[in-house]
């Protein structure tokens, strides 16, 4: 693959790299995206996606809500693959720092990465509104129409949803990993969505990587862009 070489090179320069990922990292698990042809936003239901997984059609449409989101966002059966595993791998040899992922499945934990901050929760999280019992995705996917607590009260999954606000402490996790970052590599993220994507900005470092099957606004700001498979480039290294 072109510009692997490249990308190996600037690896081994490195000594603080950080990865950011989006949904083109776990797709190679198995796991849809949204944008992609094949992806969320382009299937048929009663309610687009991004209206589904709002804050205000999960409290005004909470059965409807979890319809959708125990058919497409609980997939666990789905398995780290090739990047998952070659980031967990960099964080051991001491290379990589940080995973700032948009991603909500714990594969990048699941494959063995330790410092992994989760911009939009994860769905092995999930706490009761009432009493704040926590709850692991089995429950939620297990359980019939919307899932209750014990107390009575309604669990919901640790997700960000549209209109809801990123978890202070993560962000500030992530910003402090990108500037200190020498090498931040983009990968499997279209830069769509914000304010995740905004945290680029904060990297100061000697390189930045995009590796993309599609194009992204920070293409042109790239020391090295490879356009393909995020697996293929990272299992080269």
């Amino acid at each position: 693959m072109e510009g692997v070489e490249k990308l190996k090179e600037l690896v081994e320069q490195s000594q603080r790299i950080v990865f950011f990922g989006g949904a083109g990292v776990s797709t190679e698990s198995g796991i849809p995206d949204f944008r992609s042809t094949d992806g969320l936003y382009h299937q048929q239901w009663r309610y687009p996606p991004e209206m589904i997984l709002s804050h205000t059609f999960y409290q005004n449409n909470t059965e409807e809500f979890y319809r959708f989101y125990k058919e497409k966002m609980l997939i666990l059966d789905a398995k780290p693959n090739v990047a998952h595993k070659k980031l967990a791998q960099l964080e051991a040899e001491g290379k990589l720092t940080a995973v700032v992922t948009q991603n909500i499945d714990g594969l990048h934990q699941a494959a063995g990465s330790k410092t992994v901050y989760e911009l939009h929760g994860s769905v092995l999280r999930n706490y009761c509104t009432k009493c704040g019992a926590f709850y692991d995705a089995k429950y939620i996917q297990d359980s019939q129409g919307v899932p209750h607590c014990t107390c009575g009260g309604v669990i919901k999954p640790d997700v960000v949803l549209y209109e809801e606000g990123l978890d202070d402490q993560v962000i500030r996790g992530a910003v402090r990993a990108i500037s200190r970052a020498d090498l931040l590599i983009i990968g499997g993220t279209s830069l769509a969505v914000y304010p995740a994507a905004g945290l680029i900005d904060y990297f100061s470092g000697s390189a930045l990587v995009v590796i993309n099957k599609a194009p992204t606004p920070r293409d042109s700001q790239a020391d090295l862009l490879i356009q393909g498979s995020i697996g293929e480039a990272l299992s080269g290294l």
